[in-house]
């Protein structure tokens, strides 16, 4: 490859797909199997994925599994899920079979409102400010209303105006919260849309000026929770009772409660599960895992530590009972949940009526993977069914043909050596013939 070579192309968003590939080939001297891994798979046009974002030149594709048992509010569900990392869909499913026992998850979800923020600087008197704009009320709700009727007419819209005077370094700013009831939409457009109307009289009403004007990611008025009782008699593992099971979780969830270490990874396993299921239905991931974890700091009580998205307690029958609450800002209209076949179709098996309920099925299937992660490193410990799964891309990336994969995969597990230059070295022993 040329060390001259710029990425610096010009109308590169010009060129049709296949001329972009054929850069894409001159550049990093792609051979046609390489270039063929960015084809289309049936059912996802070309025309689609290229009108989504810039610059298209093919997709990648992400496995999609099918998590089973769930019961949730006396309702079954089959949950799509898009995710790289193994064993995460079947601790779901085994999760929600136990939790199905306790009879399923139990789930509620809060008003579907969204921030809007407008930051307002070199207010002069930032109190007074704050009144000249609640006194504007009313018609600031108005104004802002009259950027989307449609959303109106479908029951939500702008709610509630607040405002907060925060010190900064760079001198006391002014942050106007607009509320909005994005009814079954993300609701990014809506909201970012009223803030910058409503920009130009918050300015002239607080004596400043008026600079961001976004929606926040840290949904606090648009909740989802759920709850599952675990019965202590299906929990038993090997030599312990469920009853020590039980207890074994519990400390293991306090730990998480106390060390900032192990809550990151606590809420990272949480994550696992809904952000397959956000990514499968075509919403923000990346809007949900930030609310998440900065909910999970926002929430810390003593000296700002982050606090687990779950809590476990034990009942009076002694069974173990956990719940979860976190922000979901989750939409069916829109975006591409709207636009991508596959989330269509996936939004469709869920059959989901609204983001509401979709966002309790996303909660509920936060709990269970949590439940599912603690049982396992409470017990058997998170790496044996974790690393039977990984040991089959390790076999596939080692060159095992389907007919030798199984062999290769137990011949790994066997030796706790679940490593590509072993892989190699097995499969050749297979090949041979040789080996036990």
């Amino acid at each position: 490859m040329s060390e001259e070579r710029s990425s610096e192309i010009s109308g590169f968003y010009r060129l049709s797909i296949e001329e972009r590939r054929r850069k894409l080939k001159e550049w990093a001297s792609l051979t046609d199997a390489e270039l063929a891994a960015y084809d289309f798979p049936p059912g996802v046009g070309a025309g689609i994925l290229d009108r989504m974002i810039e610059n298209v030149v093919g997709c990648f594709p992400l496995p999609l599994g099918i998590a089973t048992n769930f019961r949730i509010n006396a309702k079954d569900y089959l949950v799509p899920m898009a995710i790289e990392e193994p064993s995460v869909v079947a601790a779901a499913s085994n999760a929600a079979k136990l939790a199905r026992a306790g009879g399923g998850f139990a789930a509620q979800s809060s008003t579907p409102v969204m921030i809007g923020q407008v930051q307002l600087l070199d207010v002069p008197d930032p109190a007074a400010a704050r009144i000249r704009i609640l006194a504007e009320r009313d018609s600031l709700l108005a104004a802002a209303n009259a950027k989307d009727p449609m959303l109106v007419k479908f029951g939500g819209g702008a709610r509630e105006v607040e405002v907060r005077i925060v010190p900064s370094p760079r001198g006391t700013m002014v942050i106007v919260h607009l509320l909005v009831d994005a009814r079954d939409a993300g609701g990014m457009n809506a909201v970012n849309t009223m803030c910058e109307a409503l920009a130009p009289t918050l300015a002239r009403l607080s004596g400043g000026r008026a600079l961001l004007r976004i929606i926040s990611n840290l949904a606090v008025f648009r909740l989802a929770r759920a709850s599952a009782t675990f019965p202590r008699e299906k929990l038993a593992d090997g030599e312990r009772t469920g009853a020590e099971v039980v207890e074994a979780i519990l400390d293991a969830y306090t730990f998480a409660l106390v060390d900032p270490f192990r809550c990151a990874t606590h809420n990272k396993g949480i994550m696992n599960g809904i952000s397959a299921v956000v990514v499968a239905t075509g919403n923000d991931f990346r809007a949900v895992e930030s609310g998440a974890h900065t909910f999970a700091a926002f929430h810390a009580e003593d000296g700002g530590v982050v606090k687990p998205l779950t809590t476990y307690e034990k009942d009076a029958q002694g069974n173990l009972v956990g719940s979860i609450e976190l922000p979901m800002p989750v939409g069916l209209i829109g975006g591409a949940t709207a636009v991508h076949p596959t989330a269509r179709a996936n939004v469709k098996l869920l059959g989901v009526r609204s983001a509401s309920e979709l966002a309790q099925v996303i909660a509920a299937v936060g709990l269970a993977q949590n439940f599912a992660a603690l049982r396992a490193l409470a017990t058997e410990g998170i790496q044996r069914g974790h690393m039977e799964l990984h040991a089959r891309n390790i076999a596939v990336t080692a060159g095992a043909k389907p007919e030798e994969v199984d062999a290769l995969v137990q011949r790994l597990v066997d030796e706790h050596a679940i490593r590509i230059d072993r892989a190699r070295e097995l499969l050749e022993e297979l090949r041979r013939g040789t080996g036990p």
